[in-house]
């Protein structure tokens, strides 16, 4: 299964952190306990902890700390805390271990196709797929905890089924959700093998300057900010996990180009990051930049016009519009197409009918 760490403890890493959920009994319970150990050097917390917790990343145990749930010696200390020798560490959370669930929650899913396998979402955007820190309930699982409540052979909280792939939160578009143990085995193994098909269509800042193209370079987090990745060079970071995508242009509009990516690998944010390496942002990304007006004149009636397009579309210009996948029952080749979200398609027709009336195309 591709990138098992990311789609489990990552995924929403898009998403505003609040303060934890209080519990009805409203106590917080410890769910991790360590003692440093004697002689052991000074060491941020949020390394130590990675050290100690191999199947937790950085971004989730600082995200923990964030929200108050790391205590040292009884206290709530942040990510950049050093470590003591002999300094006891709790991870407090407001669940108790045994006793947290997925909540079933009534929340509408399109539903693309459904067996007794697989189901294919069409993810909303501003849905977070997987339950985070600080961020329970309205997700895309609690979602399908309600739609399969009455399923026997379907326990949301079971890691043998569920998710096999992830979008951001952000990102809108086609997902495949395993019923049942073989499912999630056999798809996983094709997202592993990168032999699965998708699709994303993007909007992106710039005018492209080759009808297609490919973008080489390992994905991995940005040193001077974790909330963000970067590329490095093919083989310089060793924390950097390689990546490729392939993008053909459909559309040009000027100062904005429509793209289909199609991904070789899935890494976190990877079309994100791989179209701002080559200098063509997604239109929108405010964790990238997009948000900002990248390309095109001064003159305040275009600056007028494009921040009506970031009201249409208050999100990256991402959809992740196809995805084929070997049926893992029948073995049929199966192939999904899925429409354009109506931000996405409202902000696209915006700037076909801008780039024709100002001679830009």
């Amino acid at each position: 299964m591709i990138d098992e760490e990311e789609i489990l403890n990552d995924e929403d890493m898009d998403d505003d952190q609040g303060e934890p959920v209080i519990s009805g009994d409203g106590q917080f319970h410890e769910h991790f306990r360590f003692t440093v150990e004697k002689g052991h050097s000074l060491l941020r917390i949020d390394k130590y902890l990675v050290n100690c917790m191999s199947q937790i990343s950085r971004n989730r145990i600082q995200e923990a700390a964030d929200a108050n749930c790391i205590l040292v010696n009884s206290k709530a200390v942040k990510s950049n805390y050093r470590v003591k020798p002999l300094d006891l560490i709790q991870i407090m959370l407001s669940y108790p271990p045994s006793d947290f669930q997925i909540v079933p929650q009534d929340i509408p899913l399109d539903i693309v196709y459904e067996d007794k396998d697989v189901i294919l979402v069409n993810k909303r955007p501003g849905m977070v797929v997987h339950p985070g820190f600080g961020n329970f309930q309205g997700t895309l699982l609690n979602a399908l905890a309600w739609y399969l409540k009455d399923s026997p052979d379907f326990n949301v909280d079971d890691p043998r089924l569920g998710l096999v792939h992830r979008i951001d939160k952000d990102t809108s578009g086609l997902l495949v959700i395993a019923k049942n143990e073989d499912a999630k085995t056999n798809l996983g193994k094709q997202f592993f093998n990168k032999t699965t098909q998708r699709r994303y269509n993007a909007l992106v800042w710039g005018n492209v300057e080759e009808d297609e193209g490919t973008i080489r370079g390992d994905v991995g987090r940005d040193p001077r900010d974790r909330m963000l990745f970067t590329v490095f060079p093919e083989g310089e970071n060793p924390n950097a996990k390689h990546a490729v995508t392939h993008y053909k242009v459909l559309e040009r509009f000027g100062y904005v180009t429509l793209v289909e990516c199609r991904l070789e690998t899935g890494r976190t944010h990877q079309i994100r990051v791989h179209m701002k390496h080559i200098g063509h942002t997604l239109f929108n990304d405010d964790r990238y930049g997009g948000h900002e007006i990248l390309r095109g004149t001064t003159f305040t009636k275009y600056k007028q016009f494009v921040n009506n397009c970031f009201e249409i579309c208050p999100r990256q210009a991402l959809h992740a519009k196809t995805l084929g996948f070997v049926h893992p029952r029948t073995n049929e080749t199966m192939y999904f197409d899925s429409e354009l979200p109506e931000d996405m398609a409202q902000l696209i027709e915006r700037w076909r009918t801008y780039a024709q009336s100002n001679g830009l195309v």
